[in-house]
């Protein structure tokens, strides 16, 4: 029994050690994940940033990743073996101890103790051997594992039951001795055996109680010796496997230290060519500014132009309004030149005809303008929305690092802030290329405006010009037929004047002498009227 308490304790022992070891195998296993996953994020990082520069090292690196992978699985099936039997060994250890408890039970429920006619109850039978009972006679304990030590101790217990017996025995035929009777005497003896009786029946009862707890000790003290033989075994195989785990994780970390500097490496590579971009970026936007300055100052000089124009086309139009005062004393040759003046307003609508199809085309050119800047703009777009998707997939390869190599998250939190920063800067350059494409727009269109207004303005000017020369024509063609009259006499003058009258649509009547030529341009010399000193008969003729 000490060697079997000795050996509970010792069970006792290993079960705390060997709990420990199970919590470190499992992270060994956890362990595994980042390692399995590591070779995916380097077959996809390449892919997706930049060719490999290395395929031997990358083959040389993936067949050890994969020789880390075999072993961390044969490790964790070892694991799993272990855990399994030793569960398994105690599920079973259950129904037996209960198959035990009911085997007392039932021999409890097929024995019958019950003593008739004086007959001697049977005695019970434990591991196949019968035990007496204690009321019997003459009889003796029998062990088949008992030793000399025990037969010495049992001698002196059979010494005192005997002479118990002896007592009793005397008291018994003192008792019967006092009876006079043979009947009493009878009597007297049945009492004392159902007392008897009584107490063997309490004593069997007792006994069986006894043997019950006993057999079910047996049976837990076997069990506790399998399962304590079973946990030296597990421990035994933890401990090995923890030394192989801890071996495998150093390796582990080898490699992810390594592999922690070739994503440093790269990183720093990725934020190199990120940057190379964002300068090009500012390069273009620089470009974009300047177009839009130069574009600014050519407006700038056609809006002077412009206004020196309306300056030339005001003081135009104060000379004519002088030329029209002065012809206000020619109405009656305009009464003349109604039906005329009809067919210069149809020529007129033709032009406006000929000026709204102008009209039209560059509508329509303007519009094959804007089509071409919407389509620089989608080109920019597709540029921009290239270089957000070169900017997703540096997010995506950080983030797959980050998930591998845990211990560097301090740095990749750097990253991604330094990241955001470049998100802003991106979207502050993006919304003022915006805004200058807006500007340019804006900008295209005040021109083509400003260059529908001038070439009106150019129309009108082309007109004017065109009716001063009609009228300068028109007035040479008057001073001469002035002199000729005037040389002629007074007579031909009546008979001529009917017969030549003007056709021209800017013929009109000779004019005073003091009447001064309207220049049809500005700069243009003003020729006044020369040589109409003659007498002014036909006019008043004419009247």
């Amino acid at each position: 029994m000490k060697n079997q308490d000795k050996k509970n304790g010792a069970a006792k022992q290993s079960n705390p050690k060997s709990s420990p070891g199970q919590p470190e195998a499992v992270p060994e296993g956890t362990q595994e994940r980042p390692s399995q996953a590591a070779p995916a994020a380097e077959a996809e990082g390449p892919g997706s940033g930049q060719a490999p520069r290395k395929p031997e090292g990358a083959q040389a690196k993936t067949a050890q990743s994969g020789a880390l992978r075999d072993v961390s699985e044969e490790l964790s099936r070892q694991l799993e073996d272990i855990l399994s039997t030793y569960c398994v060994d105690n599920n079973q250890g259950g129904p037996g101890e209960d198959g035990a408890q009911g085997e007392p039970e039932d021999a409890e429920k097929s024995r019958t103790y019950v003593a008739r006619n004086g007959e001697p109850e049977p005695s019970p039978v434990v591991n196949g051997e019968k035990v007496p009972s204690k009321g019997e006679p003459g009889t003796e304990e029998i062990r088949p594992s008992d030793d000399v030590g025990d037969r010495d101790h049992r001698r002196p217990q059979e010494k005192k039951k005997a002479k118990g017996l002896g007592k009793e025995i005397t008291l018994l035929m003192q008792t019967l001795n006092t009876l006079s009777t043979p009947e009493e005497k009878l009597a007297a003896l049945c009492k004392k055996y159902a007392e008897l009786l009584e107490e063997h029946r309490n004593s069997q009862k007792q006994m069986k109680l006894l043997q019950k707890k006993q057999s079910q000790l047996v049976q837990e003290k076997d069990h506790l010796r399998g399962e304590h033989s079973k946990a030296v075994l597990a421990r035994s195989k933890l401990e090995s496997l923890c030394r192989e785990l801890q071996r495998h994780n150093r390796s582990l970390k080898e490699e992810g230290v390594q592999r922690a500097r070739e994503e440093e490496e790269k990183r720093k590579e990725v934020t190199s060519h990120f940057q190379v971009t964002l300068n090009d970026i500012q390069l273009q936007m620089e470009q974009h500014n300047e177009r839009n300055s130069k574009l600014r100052q050519e407006n700038m000089e056609l809006a002077e132009r412009l206004k020196k124009l309306i300056e030339q086309y005001e003081l135009r139009e104060e000379h004519i309004d002088k030329v029209f005062k002065h012809k206000d004393l020619q109405q009656q040759l305009v009464d003349a030149k109604l039906q005329q003046a009809q067919e210069m307003l149809k020529e007129a609508e033709e032009r406006h005809q000929r000026e709204k199809d102008f009209l039209l085309k560059e509508a329509v050119e303007s519009q094959r303008m804007c089509e071409l800047m919407k389509q620089q703009e989608t080109h920019l777009k597709q540029q921009l929305a290239l270089y957000t998707e070169k900017f997703e997939e540096f997010q995506n390869t950080l983030s797959k690092s980050s998930e591998v190599f845990t211990t560097f998250k301090q740095e990749m939190e750097k990253m991604t802030k330094k990241i955001k920063k470049l998100e802003k800067e991106t979207t502050m350059y993006r919304s003022r290329w915006e805004s200058s494409n807006k500007a340019l727009l804006e900008m295209a269109e005040e021109k083509t405006v400003r260059d529908k207004e001038l070439e009106g303005l150019q129309v009108k000017i082309q007109r004017l010009e065109k009716l001063c020369r009609a009228l300068q024509t028109e007035r040479n063609d008057l001073n001469k037929r002035v002199q000729d009259l005037s040389a002629g006499g007074q007579g031909s003058l009546t008979d001529s004047v009917p017969e030549r009258r003007p056709e021209g649509p800017g013929a009109q009547a000779p004019s005073s002498p003091r009447v001064t030529e309207a220049p049809c341009y500005p700069g243009a010399p003003s020729t006044e009227a020369s040589g109409q000193t003659g007498p002014q008969e036909p006019t008043s003729a004419r009247a």
